[in-house]
């Protein structure tokens, strides 16, 4: 990746960031395109063009994976990404809310969001919590740091957590995984 990548988030800030945009016009909205990122790794231009019909199971209801189609990902890296719990909260209350006709995330008018719209959107809520180095990929490297500091537990490997990604190499995977100091500490201490 070139240039500076952009900070993860804490479970801290993550809950600082949702309670936030709790408080903006949109909120329902809002907390989705958050979880989104944070919660499913998915990147701005992933999120504008979401339908759906990548969520909805075949009885109408939010199914258990986003069905990521190749035309909605980069480099058609379509890809199936099991829905979190607490996304899966957020898209039940986002869909209450409207139509569940074309784009999930749709702009203050009604129709879709452009993916610069929501790198937009990503930079003024981190600005305006003062989070310095954070835009709208911040959320995706996080889920990827902490799918790749869990994987071991659920069984899976690295090579889940790239699948997940979409990345098409392992080496693009780990450029995006945040290295943790205390964790070098205790590694070191047990060798």
């Amino acid at each position: 990746m070139a240039g500076k990548q952009a900070k993860i988030l804490t479970a801290t800030n993550l809950k600082f960031v949702l309670r936030h945009v709790a408080k903006m016009r949109a909120a329902s909205r809002n907390k989705a395109i958050v979880l989104l990122s944070a919660k499913a790794g998915l990147r701005a231009g992933e999120i504008a063009n979401l339908t759906w019909s990548m969520i909805l199971d075949p009885t109408g209801r939010i199914g258990g994976l986003i069905e990521l189609h190749d035309s909605a990902a980069k480099k058609c890296g379509g890809r199936s990404i099991p829905i979190h719990p607490d996304l899966r909260t957020a898209l039940i209350k986002l869909r209450n809310q409207s139509d569940d006709n074309g784009t999930v995330i749709k702009s203050a008018r009604g129709g879709p969001i452009s993916p610069n719209s929501i790198v937009n959107w990503f930079g003024v809520v981190y600005r305006e919590l003062g989070l310095d180095g954070c835009s709208s990929h911040s959320g995706r490297r996080t889920f990827i740091t902490n799918a790749a500091r869990k994987v071991h537990l659920a069984g899976g490997s690295i090579r889940d957590v790239q699948q997940l990604a979409g990345h098409r190499s392992i080496s693009m995977t780990q450029a995006y995984i945040e290295g943790d100091t205390a964790a070098k500490r205790r590694l070191v201490a047990m060798i």
